[in-house]
């Protein structure tokens, strides 16, 4: 199943992880991604830990278990490519699928950090 598909009906919980460039890790709930195609993804970001993380250290893993009792989902390897801050498309993306973030970031900086998707695994195992 291609992501874009996948990501449009999965219903879950994303964890975002980065580290600095020391290596210190930071993990963060983040919702689905924004499937650009199916070699890139994005993510609405604020200026916080994540963000600064990936400004010195590039890669990141993406973890996603969909709802119910068994260890369902997918894990993402990511580098990063590129960023726009406060982009247009950071609303057109949020009113789409994020109404529920609606005014929790007002007044703030966002970004949207486009990936490169590295390698897709299951949530269980090592297989593509």
């Amino acid at each position: 199943m291609k992501l874009s598909e996948y990501f449009e009906k999965a219903r879950g919980l994303g964890v975002l992880s980065t580290a600095d460039s020391s290596g210190r890790v930071d993990s963060a709930v983040y919702a689905r991604p924004h499937v650009v195609d199916e070699q890139t993804i994005a993510f609405i970001m604020a200026d916080r830990l994540t963000h600064a993380n990936l400004q010195s250290n590039p890669y990141a893993a993406y973890l996603f278990k969909e709802e119910g009792p068994k260890y369902i989902g997918k894990r993402l390897y990511l580098t990063r490519i590129r960023e726009e801050k406060d982009s247009p498309m950071i609303e057109q993306i949020r009113k789409k699928k994020y109404s529920e973030t609606e005014g929790k970031y007002e007044g703030m900086s966002k970004f949207l950090v486009f990936f490169r998707v590295d390698r897709v695994f299951p949530l269980i195992g090592d297989k593509e």
